[in-house]
């Protein structure tokens, strides 16, 4: 006659300790997961740099950590706009691009190709970060300088203003700062440039 053994007292309680852990660490994954996904959402994200119009100060391919959350655009941040909410910044290629602001709304910017020299509401801009001296360019922005940044917008420029399409481009001209992703506040690689800006 076939009778059905009870589990043992000790085994009953081994397999409801591990089915208890296995929920756990799924718990704890799962939250995990959710709150990596808010922080690089609301408060910071990682993008990567593409080109070399921000020569010197960032290189082609550098990581960068991003501050997202409670930012409001400055001059002289370095900021990385989404090129892919917008028709005339999608024109550009990538998924982001990375300038320097150098007006925001209200302020007046006005460029002195033969000085290589930018100012903005009359004073000139002390720029230890450019590459080289500007070449004069051409362009719907170029030509009506002196240019007054519209409300909710930025005037940004790259460090390699020869090697830049930025506020100065008809592609571009000045940028809603809706479109602004974030400000760069490190370099996190290559390891051999990792520090903040």
């Amino acid at each position: 006659m076939n009778r059905d053994i009870p589990p043992s007292s000790a085994q009953k309680p081994a397999e409801e300790g591990l089915v208890f852990n296995l929920y756990y660490w799924l718990q704890t994954l799962v939250l995990a997961v959710v709150a990596i996904v808010l922080l690089f959402t609301f408060v910071g994200r990682i993008t990567r740099v593409e080109g070399d119009s921000m020569l010197n100060t960032l290189h082609d391919r550098d990581l960068l950590l991003l501050q997202s959350a409670f930012y409001t655009p400055k001059a002289g941040d370095i900021v990385v706009l989404n090129k892919t909410t917008d028709e005339t910044l999608s024109l550009l290629g990538g998924e982001a691009i990375v300038k320097r602001v150098i007006a925001t709304e209200g302020q007046t910017v006005s460029i002195d190709y033969a000085a290589s020299t930018v100012y903005v509401d009359g004073q000139p801009l002390d720029e230890p970060y450019v590459w080289e001296e500007m070449d004069f360019r051409s362009g719907p922005y170029s030509g009506q300088l002196p240019f007054v940044v519209p409300e909710g917008c930025v005037f940004v420029m790259g460090d390699n203003r020869n090697n830049s399409t930025d506020s100065r481009h008809e592609l571009l001209g000045p940028v809603d700062t809706g479109y602004i992703l974030g400000r760069a506040v490190c370099i996190l690689f290559p390891f051999s440039d990792i520090g903040l800006l």
